[in-house]
């Protein structure tokens, strides 16, 4: 199999871990892309209409994205249980991590691709303020899911605040948040989660 990723994205991040925690790693060669909305030229746009990433190609059928789909699918693959079948609680919190990332990915695509006289910061600062509401939520909600056994749920929100401070580390997500600050310290100690810790 082969997979359009890049290092940087959450949630091709998200996919490489899954990769990782299935033990699938070896079976899937990595094919680099890079783009944004106004510029996809070096995305596989003729494999996924959004030409968004990660999108995989499998040996048979027709290529699959996006992450959730991609994940469930590794999943039912290697046979792990990291996405279980009909626990809305692991998806809802899978989604939760989904939207922080996708609310940060945002804040980035209008400081990289809009002109500086176009840019809005009240509409960057709604952004923020979805994370802020996801990261409230799971300090004082999801942290005893976030401490159960190995699920999407946890990479996702892992992968979300790994890319925080990756991109945004001056919004100090984990100021008055420590249990989420110290679930995410030994989280970050899975094997899986070293291996593809972005560069900066």
């Amino acid at each position: 199999m082969q997979l359009y990723t890049n290092p940087l994205s959450p949630f091709c991040r998200k996919v490489d871990v899954v990769l990782r925690e299935t033990g699938l790693r070896d079976d899937v060669t990595d094919i680099a892309a890079v783009g944004h909305p106004v510029d996809s030229s070096q995305m596989p746009v003729t494999l996924n209409p959004a030409g968004k990433i990660p999108t995989l190609i499998r040996e048979n059928g027709p290529a699959m994205f996006d992450s959730r789909v991609i994940c469930r699918f590794l999943d039912d693959l290697a046979g792990t249980g990291l996405c279980p079948d009909r626990n809305w609680d692991v998806l809802t919190l899978e989604a939760l991590g989904d939207a922080m990332s996708d609310a940060a990915v945002l804040m980035v695509y209008e400081g990289r691709t809009r002109p500086e006289e176009l840019r809005y910061t009240p509409w960057v600062e709604g952004q923020w303020a979805k994370i802020e509401r996801a990261l409230d939520a799971l300090e004082s909600r999801w942290m005893s899911l976030l401490q159960a056994p190995v699920n999407i749920g946890q990479i996702s929100v892992a992968c979300a605040l790994g890319y925080l401070d990756l991109r945004h580390e001056e919004r100090n997500w984990r100021a008055q948040r420590p249990a989420l600050a110290d679930w995410y310290a030994v989280f970050c100690e899975r094997r899986s989660m070293l291996e593809t810790h972005p560069a900066s």
